[in-house]
């Protein structure tokens, strides 16, 4: 009899591992498929596809081979945000989530062909619309990163057009060209 009982607790310790296996690989299918919505098929097959944590801490997906990344969707944000780039704007992105300078001459292209979560156009680290952070809606678009020189006669406005291109964070380490692709 126990030896039965053990081996009932077994089967049913290993049908579990195998359900939270096909689970998690499931959860990586729909995160990468999610990833991959950021940037053109021909960017984002060979892209190089992380996730984070809500503590910051990346996991890779899937490995690249064309030098771009991708990123799925955040859950933790209010719309879609899933975001493809080259690998100066992961040098970029990666000193604005740490707080950082970002990396000097380094220009770098991103893609949020499926738009991004809206987000103040003046506080790189607000996380919900508040008195004077300019809250704004922004839709599929592509950014230029790194590249405050380049970015001289872009609206910097608090409040900008988001269907033509103009210049986000403005003041900030993490100034960025947001420029509208519909």
């Amino acid at each position: 009899m126990a030896m039965k009982r053990l081996l009932t607790v077994a089967v049913l310790l290993a049908a579990s591992s195998l359900f939270a296996m096909h689970k998690a690989a499931a959860d990586d299918a729909a995160m990468i498929k999610s990833a991959e919505s950021a940037a053109p098929a021909a960017v984002a097959s060979g892209a190089a596809i992380y996730a984070m944590d809500d503590k910051g801490a990346m996991r890779t997906l899937r490995e690249g081979k064309n030098g771009f990344w991708c990123m799925p969707d955040s859950p933790s944000t209010p719309g879609p945000d899933p975001m493809c780039g080259d690998a100066n704007s992961m040098e970029w992105a990666m000193a604005w989530v740490e707080k950082k300078e970002p990396p000097k001459g380094k220009v770098g292209f991103m893609y949020m062909l499926a738009g991004g979560t809206d987000g103040s156009n003046t506080d790189p680290y607000a996380t919900k619309p508040e008195e004077g952070n300019n809250w704004i809606e922004t839709g599929p678009h592509v950014m230029i990163v790194n590249a405050m020189d380049l970015m001289k006669g872009y609206p910097t406005d608090p409040k900008p057009d988001t269907s033509r291109p103009y210049v986000m964070w403005a003041g900030t380490p993490y100034a960025h060209l947001m420029i509208p692709v519909k």
